[in-house]
């Protein structure tokens, strides 16, 4: 089994791939799809092309399951009680557009949105002639 590497703290990336979220956490990519279908709440974004891209929080929740299932030998539906019952106890909190992680976020929407609008403006023009 590959051994588990942790993100550098310099590292200011959102968003990972399967494949890099499969060195971090320890665990093969098709164990990670698997794991998607038997824990509901384990649900990574995807990119235009289809692909998983997993934030830190869908991180933090692989890397919990890993713990349940691997070292502490939960069963699947266990520790999916597990997880939904620490859910349940833990209060949940809004998070302003203060947070870092938000603000970046914003910025690559912005950032995405302006090139859209650039491809658009270009296709409207090419139109015109």
């Amino acid at each position: 089994m590959t051994p588990v590497r942790s993100a550098p703290q310099t590292d200011r990336k959102l968003y990972r791939s399967i494949s890099e979220v499969s060195d971090m956490v320890g665990v093969k990519a098709h164990v990670l799809r698997y794991w998607e279908t038997q824990f509901s709440m384990l649900r990574p974004r995807k990119n235009r092309a289809g692909n998983r891209m997993y934030g830190p929080e869908e991180i933090k929740l692989l890397l919990q399951i890993k713990e349940l299932l691997y070292a502490r030998r939960f069963t699947i539906a266990g520790a999916r009680r597990r997880l939904l019952d620490d859910r349940k106890e833990t209060p949940q909190v809004e998070l302003g557009f203060d947070d870092p992680d938000r603000r970046l976020m914003l910025k690559e929407v912005k950032a995405e949105l302006k090139h859209l609008l650039m491809k658009l403006r270009e296709r409207e023009g090419a139109a015109r002639r």
